[in-house]
């Protein structure tokens, strides 16, 4: 089961390197108010979603303790930054707020998921 679990645990640090790489790859273009969702985004988001639940479900069934509430709020953070890269993904610009937003919850994420 170890191995199983650390296989998603890196399956989901490849779905945040892909969320983070895209928002920083358009850095320069949110100060010039020219951001976009890249595809790597949505995947990345996606892909975090998917084998964060899986990892939440491996660990439980490996009795291994669960901070329900630390999950809950990733979770919660993750649905909002999927849900508004998601809407945002065919606009050839988007809005420096909505861009910057995603940034801050991806950044969030990391730090709930390291330091908490």
């Amino acid at each position: 089961m170890d191995v199983l679990i650390h296989i998603f645990v890196a399956l989901h640090i490849i779905g945040i390197a892909a969320l983070l790489g895209g928002f920083l790859t358009q850095m320069k273009a949110m100060g010039a108010g020219e951001a976009r969702i890249v595809p790597g985004m949505v995947h990345g988001a996606a892909t975090m979603l998917v084998t964060g639940l899986v990892l939440v479900g491996l660990n439980q069934a490996d009795d291994n303790e669960v901070n329900n509430t630390k999950i809950a709020v990733k979770l919660v953070l993750l649905l909002v930054l999927s849900v508004l890269a998601y809407l945002n993904r065919d606009e050839e610009k988007v809005s420096t707020s909505v861009f910057a937003t995603i940034g801050a919850l991806t950044t969030a994420n990391i730090f709930i998921a390291t330091l908490w």
